[in-house]
């Protein structure tokens, strides 16, 4: 029988591991770069800047070079956006299969039928 609470344990383990991966990254991220968001241009203190996030150019959130260079710096706001305009191109957008057209078309033997019905 298995461990019904291994599952938990892997779980926790990954989180607690995304969680200092994250703290590390932003830590950097927040030294390396001026407190300011990267799309509205708005300024960050001590006392907002955990309204600060680090968003990946790459949205790989392992990737993240000692420069800093897959990282931007968006609020709160701008990066939800950033990430609602990726879910909404992974959906319809660049990338993916084009969306299949109309298959009915009214018009498809229009000449004909005119050419039948000559007076």
């Amino acid at each position: 029988m298995s461990d019904p609470g291994k599952l938990d344990r892997i779980v926790a383990e990954a989180r607690r591991q995304a969680d200092q991966r994250a703290l590390t990254y932003r830590d950097r991220a927040l030294k390396l770069y001026p407190w300011i968001c990267g799309r509205c241009t708005r300024e960050f203190t001590r006392a907002n800047v955990r309204e600060l996030t680090v968003h990946h150019r790459d949205h790989n959130h392992e990737n993240n070079p000692p420069d800093g260079s897959n990282w931007e710096l968006l609020c709160v706001y701008c990066h939800d956006n950033e990430h609602q305009k990726q879910l909404e191109l992974g959906n319809t957008g660049a990338g993916s299969a084009p969306a299949a057209g109309a298959t009915f078309s009214p018009f498809a033997d229009l000449k004909a039928r005119l050419e039948g019905k000559k007076p």
